[in-house]
């Protein structure tokens, strides 16, 4: 179930608040957990047993490192990690090894596992896997307590406003909620409001900057100029749509008494790529450097191996992506450029630049990056990289260029996601500011928002897929 799309919002939602407020506080993690069970079944029922099967798994590891010695606390932790990898790996990665075995080495037989590839990713397997794995982790090293109420867990790794794209949270952070919260009539206001820009986001500058960067993306002759507006367009488009998705998600959260993570803070307004990384799915990567690129030395020890670590951390960032060649360059080229970064620092040659040119330079390492994000082949990702610096065309007719990407539009849209990029106030503090003209806007945002979802089909979240 997408959150912009009609079932969900005239549907599932009033529903599930109006029980939720009805049911006893008891119960209310009882009724978050079924109705999360709901939401995730909702495209394949059989997978909900996959989500059902790691929280079991995680929450009864988890007691038994709080009663066993080292010695067992170390099996239960390798049990939880073998468990949700294994299930992650058979089910995002083993047709890819499979493919990539038998082209690569031409191993007999391995073209026989083809079949893996065409297994349907459970939505989210990536995010909840993480989450999940976050508790049993942090119980190992004693950083939190274990619940011993299966149901706060449940409600933990299922809660259905971040299960399928995030913010990974972690146990630490909702503890106190999932046990006792007061919701407030200020707080569900506040989510509604940011549920709705996040719905804006997604419907009004996602979708339509979407539109631009596929026909960018799908084209056969393709001009310099037409081919950076429609990569300036997909970078628009992936940012404006988890962004708007990971405030729907707080928003949402908020409505229910629970305070999640924020996930981006402007991060195209970064002057470098490390803050970019600091600024860009945040959740992810504090994950990511807690769990693995700190275990692995950090930036400790040589400069040769800090900096391995470093390329390291972002090719699994990529491969956490997808399991595809592209993800993986893309996961490359980012650790590459955060190597180069960190060796020409002690010269401070980003200094010495004015803070829009830094802004800017970053903004088109990241926008190129995005080339082989969104490419369907390395292949596909040259051929358009080609197309950006005039060695060659790429992708439907000529005219496709000048009628379609650069048209009035087209142009109109990019203007007002460039002017919300970098001009925009931060979802929350639009809210909390919000008097009656603030409100209003949001009312016009959210009926705007309702005309273009019915005149979009679908509406699918672009990290529902990873």
């Amino acid at each position: 179930m997408v959150f912009s799309t009609p079932i969900f919002l005239y549907g599932f939602l009033p529903l599930v608040l109006v029980v939720y407020y009805l049911t006893p506080r008891a119960a209310r993690n009882g009724w978050l957990v079924v109705v999360s069970y709901f939401f995730y079944g909702w495209g394949n029922p059989l997978y909900v047993f996959l989500l059902l099967f790691s929280t079991i798994l995680d929450y009864f590891c988890a007691l038994g490192m709080q009663k066993g010695g080292a010695r067992a606390r170390r099996l239960l932790l390798l049990a939880s990690l073998a468990g949700n990898l294994g299930i992650l790996a058979f089910f995002k990665y083993s047709g890819f090894l499979a493919r990539t075995a038998h082209e690569l080495s031409g191993i007999p037989g391995a073209e026989t596992l083809a079949w893996l590839g065409s297994i349907a990713l459970p939505l989210g397997i990536s995010f909840y896997t993480f989450q999940s794995l976050s508790y049993t982790i942090d119980v190992y090293r004693g950083e939190i307590e274990p619940t011993r109420r299966l149901v706060d867990f449940a409600a933990y790794v299922a809660l259905f406003p971040q299960l399928v794209a995030g913010p990974i949270v972690r146990y630490g952070q909702l503890a106190s909620a999932l046990h006792s919260r007061r919701e407030t009539r200020r707080q569900f206001t506040d989510g509604m409001g940011i549920f709705i820009i996040g719905l804006a986001k997604k419907l009004l500058l996602a979708n339509p900057c979407g539109a631009i960067a596929d026909r960018a993306f799908s084209a056969a002759e393709l001009d310099a100029f037409a081919a950076w507006t429609g990569l300036f367009a997909y970078s628009f488009q992936i940012y404006f749509d988890f962004s708007g998705y990971s405030e729907m998600a707080i928003g949402l959260g908020m409505m229910f008494g629970f305070s999640l993570p924020v996930n981006f803070r402007a991060p195209y307004r970064a002057g470098s790529l490390r803050e970019f990384w600091r600024r860009w799915h945040i959740t992810l990567g504090s994950w990511v450097r807690d769990y693995l690129y700190i275990p692995l030395g950090g930036s400790r020890g040589s400069r040769p191996r800090a900096l391995g670590n470093l390329v390291l951390v972002m090719l699994l960032v990529g491969l956490w992506h997808g399991a595809a060649w592209q993800f993986l360059a893309w996961g490359a080229i980012h650790g590459i450029l955060l190597a180069l970064e960190r060796l020409a620092r002690p010269l401070g040659l980003g200094r010495r630049l004015p803070p829009l040119l830094r802004v800017a330079l970053t903004f088109s390492a990241v926008s190129l990056a995005w080339v082989v994000f969104r490419a369907d082949s390395l292949s596909e990702a040259g051929q358009y990289y080609a197309a950006l610096f005039g060695i060659a065309e790429h992708g439907g007719p000529a005219w496709w260029a000048r009628e379609l990407l650069v048209s009035g539009e087209s142009i109109l849209v990019l203007l007002v996601a460039a002017l919300v990029t970098w001009a925009g106030r931060p979802a929350a503090g639009f809210v909390e500011g919000a008097g009656r003209a603030g409100w209003a806007i949001l009312t016009i945002l959210f009926w705007l928002s309702l005309v273009a979802m019915a005149a979009q089909d679908g509406n699918p979240f672009l990290y529902y897929f990873f």
